[in-house]
């Protein structure tokens, strides 16, 4: 693990490339308010690929500031790729994360593998009380947003985790990300988006239903859809082994056909 200096900021990486190594890069983004440490073990540790967690600015161990914009955020993924001298990467991305994967294959084309869109949208849309209540009562946002990210049932230990892990985020980093989501908007050019695709979605995922991954396939050529049962928002972390051996399957078909 290292902080990378960029030439827009520095940012927290956990590096699992073997150096040398001809294995695919594999950059997982995560969501708003979250962390690399929102990835499961399954995920940060792909067989058959040198997987990048980041933490994007703001979050985790990366220095203040956050953003506000995801096409920022999509800058700030290339800065990172310039620093370790990595040509192309597959951009693997959870809700937030995910439109910064979208905007990266939309406008750095060149730079992107292939994109998994897991549990996101090509419009996110953010509850009021998110975007009201960010700043002013964190604790309220951190409980509302795990109440919707979880599915029914899930242990009491993982909620209180996540809601945890939320109020570590800065409230002000916080509102940043759900400004960000809120203004994201990739509908119309969905169709513009020519690199292999996976997106995963979650058949209880309250923050964005299973529709809002239903479009993404719908919309983007050729992109593949897998929908995960028992699971919400979450799904990384709830149905680890599921996801993970999904984005491998995936991982190992680009390789194939490159």
């Amino acid at each position: 693990m290292s902080l990378v200096s960029t030439s827009r900021s520095s940012i927290w990486i956990a590096d699992g490339r073997t150096p040398d190594s001809p294995q695919p890069v594999v950059v997982l983004i995560h969501g708003a308010a979250g962390t690399r440490l929102d990835w499961s073990a399954e995920l940060r540790r792909l067989p058959n690929a040198g997987v990048i967690a980041v933490d994007l600015p703001g979050h985790g161990k990366s220095p203040l500031p956050g953003r506000t914009r995801i096409a920022d955020y999509a800058a700030d993924i290339v800065a990172l790729l310039d620093a370790l001298n990595l040509p192309r990467a597959i951009m693997v991305g959870h809700s937030m994360g995910g439109a910064i994967a979208q905007a990266l294959a939309l406008d750095y084309s060149a730079r992107v593998q292939g994109i998994a869109l897991i549990a996101t949208g090509a419009k996110i849309p953010i509850h009021p009380d998110i975007l009201n209540y960010a700043v002013s009562d964190q604790p309220r946002v951190a409980q509302l947003i795990t109440a919707w990210s979880w599915v029914s049932g899930a242990d009491a230990a993982s909620l209180q985790n996540s809601t945890a892990s939320i109020l570590q985020i800065a409230p002000e980093v916080m509102h940043g990300d759900f400004v960000a989501c809120a203004g994201f908007d990739a509908r119309p050019r969905l169709n513009e988006i020519h690199v292999p695709t996976l997106v995963v979605g979650a058949a209880h995922d309250q923050m964005l239903p299973p529709k809002f991954s239903q479009f993404l396939h719908d919309n983007i050529p050729n992109s593949t859809l897998i929908m995960v049962e028992n699971a919400g928002h979450k799904l990384i972390l709830e149905q680890p082994k599921i996801v993970a051996e999904a984005v491998r399957n995936w991982v190992d078909q680009i390789v194939k056909f490159a």
